[in-house]
């Protein structure tokens, strides 16, 4: 569990007050340690924005496409004045920045960052869906949430602790911290 407090949360004029956010991280190319450590960087340079905690490092098989690397897995919490949707805008930067590509579902992937919960507030617009939509069912975004806040209201759901007692976590590995 990593405090990362490198920006201090300023609001722009006409921006909302901070929202405690989460996001998912994920990767199982070119070093997977690295680049989850290295977005965690990314997301604290974001605007109006500040990485209360992160997760450990859990390294897990890849789902749905099992001829790939395994997956190394964590969730940051923050604190952002950013709206969902500008949010997810820069999420996709990062990705891109890191050499995201989307060529197939469920392949490998340099970084892949998903909006997880914002606030209390459930999203439905086109290509943003908040909560999101299969976090439910993955065992490695609900273990690294309930790590750093089981308390965690999913809208509609219940806390993430209780969910997390529903999954398979027996291919989840804690890597050790460097």
């Amino acid at each position: 569990m990593t405090l990362v407090t490198r920006r201090s949360l300023r609001r722009r004029p006409g921006q909302a007050s901070p929202v405690t956010a989460f996001v998912a991280l994920g990767s199982n190319l070119d070093d997977p340690p690295e680049r989850i450590r290295h977005a965690f960087q990314a997301l604290a340079a974001l605007p109006g924005t500040r990485v209360v905690r992160t997760s450990s490092l859990y390294r897990n098989p890849p789902v749905g496409d099992p001829d790939q690397p395994d997956f190394v897995n964590a969730v940051a919490r923050i604190e952002t004045g950013l709206g969902p949707r500008e949010l997810l805008g820069e999420l996709l930067a990062i990705e891109g920045a890191q050499g995201r590509v989307r060529d197939r579902p469920n392949g490998p992937r340099t970084l892949d960052l998903d909006l997880l919960l914002y606030g209390e507030r459930t999203v439905r617009e086109p290509g943003l869906t908040v909560p999101h939509p299969r976090m439910l069912g993955r065992a490695f975004v609900l273990m690294p949430l309930a790590e750093i806040a089981p308390e965690a209201i999913v809208p509609g759901r219940g806390a993430v602790a209780d969910l997390v007692r529903n999954l398979d976590t027996s291919g989840m590995i804690k890597l050790a911290e460097k």
